[in-house]
């Protein structure tokens, strides 16, 4: 898990501010037009047929490019019998101010298998208080294997790059 908060804040360190500011002045921006950087954690559960229903924890990062796209990366593990590390490059498009679709490839480990992934999802992200919560539910198509959905809630906050000053005094 540590790898993949690290992988997480290595990719929006890398990214600099580029998002507008319009609508921040009159306080009722959408978050992303404050920062173009938003990371959340799902909590959920993983269904297929042949094994059920798995707890899952998962990270996805977006970097917003315009109203309408938002581009970025998630990161999944199911646990209990299915354990199985779900990783996806993902294309956010912003339906509405509120409604998501997110689509991407990836590539998914269970057990020794490596197999190929295409997701298809749907979210409705609310905002309190400076922070997202929406709940998801996708569909990960496994060519030549059995198909997953995926449902959760994720919590998640837009940030700003960080600025990291080194004092170059001798102590």
């Amino acid at each position: 898990m540590r790898v993949i908060i690290a992988l997480g804040m290595v990719t929006a360190l890398a990214f600099g501010p580029t998002a507008s500011a319009k609508g921040a002045a009159k306080g009722n921006a959408h978050h992303w037009e404050t920062s173009p950087h938003h990371l959340s954690v799902l909590v959920g559960t993983t269904y297929t047929e042949e094994w059920g229903n798995a707890f899952t924890l998962g990270i996805d990062y977006e970097y917003r490019v315009s109203d309408f796209l938002g581009l970025g990366f998630v990161a999944e593990y199911a646990f209990e019998d299915l354990d199985a590390y779900t990783y996806l490059l993902v294309a956010d498009l912003h339906i509405t101010h509120n409604f998501i679709a997110q689509i991407g490839p990836g590539v998914e480990f269970h057990g020794s298998h490596k197999m190929e992934v295409a997701r298809v999802g749907l979210l409705y992200e609310y905002e309190v208080a400076g922070f997202t919560i929406s709940p998801q539910l996708h569909y990960d198509y496994h060519r030549n294997h059995k198909s997953a959905v995926v449902a959760g809630l994720a919590i998640g906050m837009s940030f700003c790059e960080m600025t990291i000053k080194f004092d170059r005094k001798a102590h």
